[in-house]
């Protein structure tokens, strides 16, 4: 890529198109990267720009406005993790992953708990509202049963509350010691 830059033979700078093309050697992603790139060129009106924001666990969406095709340039620019996309309305989406990270709504009111299947699970709100977020990994209830003290599984089936990334990794860290082995069921089922 160094020599492809330094061979420039005007002061016209790369395109960002061209550069992400380049340093993300023209896998999946970038193609549709660069197709968004060519419908924002091709248009010269304000389009709506949205920022959605993916979290581990939740996502918030907030309208940054109505910009042309330099802002949401400069946005990328400042940006460089961030992805976009034009969908059939001709509105811009922005997305944004933030991998180390809950939510503020899911810091607001995420639990973790056991659903019906048995599986540990992460809901919006109470576990009782039935709300699911994301499903982890089926428990192992009988070794649970005969190894964790009782107020311990009465906490999980009542929700853990799950207030930041820490307490979300631990409770996973601590569960996961009980997932039911997916060979086991493959076994059983024959």
């Amino acid at each position: 890529m160094k020599k492809l830059l330094t061979q420039m033979t005007d002061d016209s700078p790369i395109a960002l198109e061209t550069l992400n093309y380049l340093q993300n050697g023209g896998d999946g992603e970038s193609e549709e990267q660069r197709v968004f790139m060519q419908q924002l060129n091709d248009s010269q009106e304000k389009r709506i720009v949205h920022l959605r924001t993916l979290y581990v666990c939740g996502v918030e969406e907030q309208i940054l406005g109505s910009l042309d095709a330099d802002s949401v340039y400069t946005l990328l620019n400042n940006n460089p993790a961030w992805k976009g996309r034009m969908d059939d309305n001709g509105e811009v989406w922005l997305e944004e992953t933030v991998s180390d990270d809950l939510s503020p709504t899911c810091k607001e009111q995420a639990y973790m708990s056991v659903d019906a299947n048995g599986n540990l699970t992460l809901f919006d709100g109470p576990p009782q509202e039935e709300k699911v977020l994301r499903t982890f990994f089926q428990l192992d209830i009988d070794s649970m049963e005969s190894s964790l003290p009782k107020d311990v599984l009465k906490q999980l089936q009542d929700g853990i509350r799950i207030q930041d990334i820490d307490e979300y990794n631990s409770v996973l860290s601590t569960f996961s010691d009980y997932a039911r082995d997916m060979a086991e069921n493959v076994m059983k089922a024959h």
